[in-house]
């Protein structure tokens, strides 16, 4: 339970805070804590699922904390009063330069809940159609059309390093393609 909150720096998308808070024993503790308004990613898959190698799109983007460029699913941060779903839409459009026919939610996963409260809303994104890209300054990336089995090799081969890019792609591997 927060007893008390510190601010400490609030930047362009996360504010950083010291918070008081009682344990569930009773006891107190102060904790840094990185406050995030959430986030949407998306699975789109050019093909059916039933397909035997359906196509995947991936996003080669530049991550300046992760020193180059890494491969993931498109993805953004929610916008101030927006959903989930509409910010879902829009990063596919903005960042594959696709709009999807059909949007499920997979799941949400809390990305690392021993300093942040960022929550990352899953999508499968179904039935595309190309749209074209409008990236922010920025964003730095390339988008690429990938088979379902190289998908697999680029996790098991740990080019695929992307956390919740991991957890949507083997979702989709495990509960929709099994």
């Amino acid at each position: 339970m927060l007893i008390s909150s510190q601010h400490i720096h609030t930047g362009r998308v996360i504010r950083v805070g010291q918070e008081l808070v009682q344990f569930p024993d009773g006891s107190t503790g102060t904790l840094d804590m990185v406050r995030h308004p959430g986030a949407a990613a998306i699975v789109p898959l050019l093909d059916q699922l039933s397909d035997p190698d359906p196509r995947v799109i991936l996003v080669r983007q530049f991550r300046h904390a992760a020193d180059g460029f890494i491969w993931e699913i498109p993805a953004g941060t929610l916008g101030p009063g927006e959903t989930p779903d509409d910010c879902a839409h829009r990063e596919l459009r903005e960042e594959a330069g696709y709009s999807a026919g059909r949007l499920d939610l997979l799941t949400s996963i809390l990305t690392a809940p021993g300093f942040t409260d960022e929550s990352i809303h899953l999508y499968l994104a179904t039935g595309l159609s190309p749209c074209g890209t409008h990236r922010d300054q920025d964003e730095f990336m390339t988008v690429h059309e990938f088979a379902w089995s190289a998908i697999g090799r680029m996790i098991r081969h740990h080019e695929i390093r992307d956390g919740k890019s991991l957890a949507a792609l083997m979702f989709v591997n495990s509960f929709l393609r099994a």
